[in-house]
């Protein structure tokens, strides 16, 4: 009884890859044949939506998950992941102290390297510590490849974490939760290099599991604490900092290919709504960074908060070259509820490992389904 209703399940699930895949990504994906040269697949992600002014000035664009009922409620249903998610919403950390925020530290690049019977396939973007205890914030196109390690028929996927101004192996990690909603909306882009879309639900959470040398992690990590407040228009005009390991340029060396972390500030040009008057995209004016790789990355406010994760290529013709969006993180706080019960603070603190493997064996299983039909 139990193995057909999961099989139910993920035919209901698998059916959601037929809706049209529209997300698009900013990391720099490079193919390389075995016997050939290694080339790198140029993506342009240009913005290209449709928008209505709402009330309060913010533009509303169309969303994918305006229906409620495409969104999965597996993690919601599941007692195991709710009560894991109790827990250790209970043991939530301190306020956030952004007197000795180290930017440089708290950027991460992730860089993912998959190899099959015929290609070896090496992503990099870029990541940044949430909180003290390790957990990085990304882009689900970017961590979509550690689910690769769930299929181990069909190739070998191996993901680990670069730090430091020439991006330096450092730390091994896993997967803490991915969108579930962005997954069975978007399978069809892991074979894709240059899809297009707003970034909805474009995000992913990666815990810090071992270092590089085996050396013991260190108990405080630096990170950029995340403001989850709603953005008015007002924020329209502000100046942010912005930061990533563009990958436009970088190097090759023993350790694959080696981009340098980047900062740069731009200016936040304008701010749409998927449902609501509050902002969930914003548009960046160009900079000398919005390029590939940079995916992921924080967008930084004056107070030293990350307001804002970068997704997907701009207009560069109306904003300038290297523009770039972002989602917000309150937009993240919002859908992450949506999905599992529980707001952003509670889905990056407590017992780490165990949420994970909660989470890897409630609803990982009908992920790399997905993924697989998909290879």
């Amino acid at each position: 009884m139990i193995d057909s209703l999961i099989n139910i399940i993920i035919l209901v699930l698998s059916s959601y890859l037929a809706l049209t895949n529209v997300l698009a990504e900013k990391i720099s994906i490079l193919i390389e044949p075995r016997q050939s040269e290694i080339t790198q697949a140029t993506e342009v992600a240009e913005e290209s939506t449709t928008s209505v002014e709402v009330s309060g000035g913010i533009s509303e664009v169309p969303s994918d998950y305006n229906n409620r009922g495409l969104l999965p409620d597996i993690l919601i249903k599941s007692l195991s992941y709710q009560k894991a998610s109790v827990i250790d919403s209970t043991l939530a950390e301190p306020a956030s102290d952004t007197s000795n925020l180290d930017l440089a530290g708290s950027i991460v690049n992730i860089y993912c390297t998959y190899l099959d019977e015929k290609y070896i396939r090496t992503v990099t973007g870029t990541g940044f510590f949430i909180n003290k205890n390790g957990v990085i914030l990304t882009n689900a196109h970017v961590a979509q490849f550690l689910l690769l390690e769930h299929i181990p028929s069909l190739g070998k996927p191996e993901c680990i974490v670069r730090t430091g101004s020439s991006a330096t192996a450092t730390y091994e990690v896993d997967l803490l939760y991915i969108s579930p909603a962005w997954i069975q909306k978007n399978a069809t882009l892991i074979n894709q290099t240059k899809p297009m879309g707003t970034g909805e639900r474009d995000y992913a959470l990666l815990y810090i599991t071992n270092t590089i040398t085996g050396d013991d992690i260190p108990k405080t990590l630096p990170y950029i604490p995340a403001s989850t407040e709603l953005l008015s228009i007002k924020t329209k005009g502000d100046t942010v900092t912005i930061g990533g390991y563009p990958a436009e340029g970088m190097l090759t060396g023993g350790n694959g290919f080696v981009p340098s972390q980047e900062t740069a500030t731009t200016t936040i040009a304008e701010l749409y709504t998927f449902t609501a008057d509050y902002a969930d995209i914003f548009f960046l004016k160009g900079s000398r960074i919005g390029e590939q790789g940079v995916s992921g990355g924080p967008v930084v406010d004056s107070s030293g908060k990350a307001i804002g994760l970068i997704s997907t290529k701009s207009n560069d013709s109306e904003l300038g070259n290297g523009s770039l969006n972002a989602i917000t993180l309150s937009y993240i706080n919002r859908t992450i509820l949506e999905e599992t019960g529980f707001n952003l603070t509670a889905n990056i603190n407590g017992d780490i490992p165990y949420r994970a493997k909660i989470f890897t064996e409630t609803i990982v299983p009908f992920l790399t389904t997905m993924l697989a039909n998909e290879m």
